[in-house]
């Protein structure tokens, strides 16, 4: 069964995109076939993979809008197991345009069904919203990873998510639910960063990984190179956290 997560916070800034990028290249690096897709107008998880945003003859816009198959806007990266579907700023009117489209809210459903089960993790970087584009990749998705800063006011808004989620299982699919809750720019040498860590433990139970992301400079450097942390500096603490992770995710997908 292919795993279709989506990566969901309409926060912005809590780590998301870093999530996206190094997860998808470490369960590559554990042998699973993985996709990449890059629904945030914003594109950062395709630079991130060092892809020029600008030069793409077709992206995540165009599968949206105008039909286009998603096998034809696949590119492979040149990481083994790994294939990102990109995008770019076109993706930002896209939400306008779909609002007349039939069907609007299943149509990124749609194209990952037509590509069949190629995948064993499909890994969707959501914007920083709960709009149209978000509620494509909910309907699309079996599970949904919650990055959560380990910072003030890391709960807030956290309500208004999982009331979007309840209505997407309500209404578009049935069978999505919070895969884990990932504690990000972790810093245990704060108090504070550990009250909001025991907070989102009460709050969300066994749904939260073992793994905490740490805030760590070599992450926030990997983006600027376009290579994941697994070639930038998988020794350093940000990379050994998301392989960590990558393992528990993996483990996971077992249970299901």
């Amino acid at each position: 069964m292919t795993n279709v997560l989506s990566i969901v916070n309409q926060k912005g800034g809590v780590g998301k995109t870093t999530t996206s990028v190094n997860l998808s290249a470490f369960l590559a690096e554990q042998g699973k076939k993985t996709l990449v897709i890059d629904l945030d107008p914003q594109g950062n998880a395709t630079s991130g993979f060092g892809i020029d945003k600008s030069v793409l003859e077709s992206s995540v816009y165009d599968i949206l809008v105008n039909d286009t198959p998603m096998n034809e806007v696949i590119l492979k990266t040149d990481r083994k197991n790994l294939d990102i579907c990109p995008t770019n700023i076109n993706l930002a009117g896209a939400e306008v345009e779909l609002v007349s489209a039939m069907s609007r809210e299943t149509i990124l459903k749609r194209a990952i069904e037509s590509i069949g089960k190629k995948y064993d993790f499909i890994l969707i970087d959501c914007p920083p919203s709960l709009g149209l584009l978000t509620i494509n990749a909910l309907a699309a998705s079996t599970g949904v990873i919650v990055p959560i800063q380990g910072e003030y006011y890391a709960l807030e808004g956290l309500t208004q998510l999982i009331d979007t989620i309840n209505l997407v299982r309500k209404h578009l699919n049935p069978s999505i639910g919070i895969y884990g809750v990932i504690i990000t720019m972790f810093d245990g040498r704060t108090q504070l960063t550990k009250q909001v860590t025991e907070e989102v433990s009460k709050y969300f139970g066994e749904k939260v990984f073992r793994t905490v992301i740490p805030r760590n400079i070599r992450l926030a450097e990997a983006p600027s190179h376009g290579k994941t942390i697994a070639e930038y500096d998988r020794n350093s603490k940000g990379g050994k956290a998301y392989l960590e992770l990558a393992r528990e995710v993996i483990a996971r997908a077992k249970k299901q």
